[in-house]
């Protein structure tokens, strides 16, 4: 009988075996899982500040100034952004307003006669003629002047009088005046030249001389030939007055 005990209980040992095998996977699949889920959690943690930032940027829509410190890079960088593109869009608003101002306070006009329809019809001929008319030119800086690029016919005829007036104040203190006013980037007349033009200045304004801005001032007549010029004529500035005077002439 102890023999046959010992037959019946023999085959049941690599079942105990099994057994104890089973319970050992079983534990690796619920570490795994932990492991898992310990990890999921984490990266859900660190998602949810970023869409509760989003949501309290929902539900409070009428302050946006104030920042939420948890959150995402991305939202900082949005932000900055932002922020950064409106600095900037203000300070060129004021850069405008301020030059307006500036050019509201300047004389108008060159003291010169009423012109003939003849010299405002001589005026579509060319871009010279326009500009050797001392009416010529006040009509068209009056319309620069809407275009927020009055600065151009300022400067160019800074340059003229620094050109032809040698004698009556130093060349230094006259180059000097035109450079802050036209040149430096921190006017708010500063006029658009190259980069050559500009170092070319920039080196020579320590010594100036009557040919300082002669490089500046073609580059600017130039710009204002092909960019404004076309458009002036084409302007109801123009032709107001052209009919103006067309009106007028029979009756004179």
């Amino acid at each position: 009988m102890v023999s046959a005990d010992k037959i019946v209980q023999e085959p049941l040992r690599p079942s105990v075996v099994q057994m104890s095998a089973t319970p050992m996977g079983s534990e690796r699949m619920e570490m795994r899982k932990r492991q898992m889920s310990v990890q999921q959690e984490s990266a859900a943690g660190e998602t949810a500040p970023s869409q509760q930032d989003q949501q309290d940027q929902q539900d409070q829509p009428g302050q946006p100034g104030q920042a939420n410190p948890r959150g995402s890079n991305a939202c900082c960088f949005c932000w900055c952004c932002c922020c950064s593109c409106s600095w900037n869009e203000d300070r060129d608003e004021r850069n405008r307003k301020a030059s307006y101002d500036v050019k509201e306070g300047t004389s108008d006009c060159e003291d010169c006669p009423m012109p003939t329809l003849e010299e405002v019809h001589s005026w579509g001929q060319s871009f010279d003629k326009l500009m050797c008319c001392p009416a010529g030119r006040n009509s068209f800086r009056q319309f620069l002047r809407t275009e927020f690029s009055e600065e151009n016919m300022l400067f160019w005829l800074a340059c003229e009088e620094f050109s032809k007036d040698a004698n009556k104040t130093p060349v230094e203190e006259r180059a000097r005046a035109i450079y802050e006013d036209y040149i430096s980037i921190l006017s708010p007349k500063e006029v658009s030249l190259d980069s050559r033009v500009r170092e070319t200045i920039n080196r020579n304004i320590q010594e100036p001389n009557l040919q300082t801005f002669e490089d500046a001032q073609v580059q600017i007549y130039t710009l204002m030939q092909r960019d404004s010029y076309p458009r002036y004529m084409n302007s109801s500035a123009y032709k107001n007055l052209l009919n103006t005077l067309s009106e007028q002439s029979p009756e004179s």
